[in-house]
């Protein structure tokens, strides 16, 4: 008599692999610390450690028994306890907290840049003082780990699409001894075009202008390659766009720019703090805001 579960029980479901099965209804579940979660399509199982906004979109990172972690965007694609849901981000707290947020010891919240959060306040008129910096994945990067902070303080980020072009932006904005720009830029080393273009704009703008930047050819690299799976950044030949360098070593899509915006989507939602980005970013960011808000200046 033939067995339709047939010997291994485990590898074959007649109710959902059999001819005219139907797949199970997915459930909507609002997502929980500690909640066991996983994801369909790597096999991954952990525990919810945390869940924030990133680029727009809720993330959720887990933790294995083994101390292993991941991050996944929320929504469908989970399975608790063998049955599929969709995963929905979490009700606000009482003061509006995410799961897992940062805290003191003396339960105080920390922003993901690592300062004591104050009360909430109203939205802050900006201030006429700015920060620049060079594109869209950076202006990304910096709201998502100081965006509470420049909030506090009402310091706007804008874009210079390019070093290229900060001249002619400064130019135009007209830096005083009471309004400052703060510039970051991506590979400020010596004898490099981004060095001797920072060294003539602050010449030319002494004292109220601040031209600051990191060693990374580009922001991406200024992640910690842990947080993506790897020990090192590639280093892309000569040529290549880093960017699709670095999405072929991930062996992640590259073909073209949604691939591209895809793939830094992915890399951004691995950054839950200041503590998943190099240090020699970190304190640049944080000299640029202490530039644009010393006493006297507006």
């Amino acid at each position: 008599m033939d067995d339709p579960y047939g010997t291994d029980i485990f590898s074959f479901d007649p109710h959902r692999d059999g001819p005219g099965a139907r797949r199970p209804r997915s459930r909507e579940v609002r997502v929980e610390k500690d909640m066991v979660l996983e994801d369909v399509q790597t096999g991954f199982v952990g525990s919810v450690v945390r869940v924030e906004k990133s680029g727009g979109m809720h993330v959720v990172e887990l933790e294995d028994r083994r101390g292993r972690t991941r991050t996944f965007p929320l929504g469908g694609g989970f399975w608790i306890d063998g049955a599929p849901v969709v995963v929905l981000p979490p009700l606000p707290g009482p003061a509006g907290e995410p799961v897992g947020a940062l805290t003191t010891p003396g339960g105080r919240r920390v922003t993901n840049s690592g300062s004591i959060a104050g009360p909430s306040e109203p939205a802050h008129v900006a201030r006429a003082s700015r920060i620049w910096v060079e594109g869209k994945h950076d202006a990304q990067l910096v709201e998502h780990v100081w965006g509470d902070d420049l909030a506090s303080v009402g310091v706007a980020v804008q874009l210079l699409q390019g070093v290229d072009n900060l001249a002619d932006v400064l130019e135009v904005f007209g830096p005083s001894d009471d309004v400052r720009a703060g510039v970051l830029v991506d590979h400020l080393v010596p004898g490099s075009k981004e060095s001797r273009i920072a060294d003539a704009v602050m010449r030319q703008w002494s004292g109220s202008v601040l031209v600051v930047g990191h060693p990374f050819v580009d922001i991406w690299q200024a992640v910690k390659p842990a947080r993506v799976g790897l020990l090192a950044w590639p280093d892309v030949p000569r040529g290549t766009d880093i960017k699709h360098g670095s999405l072929e070593a991930l062996g992640w899509p590259h073909e073209d720019q949604t691939d591209i915006a895809q793939g830094w989507r992915r890399i951004l939602s691995t950054v839950r703090d200041y503590r998943d980005l190099e240090p020699a970013l970190l304190g640049r960011v944080e000299e640029l805001i202490d530039f644009v808000t010393e006493p006297g200046t507006r």
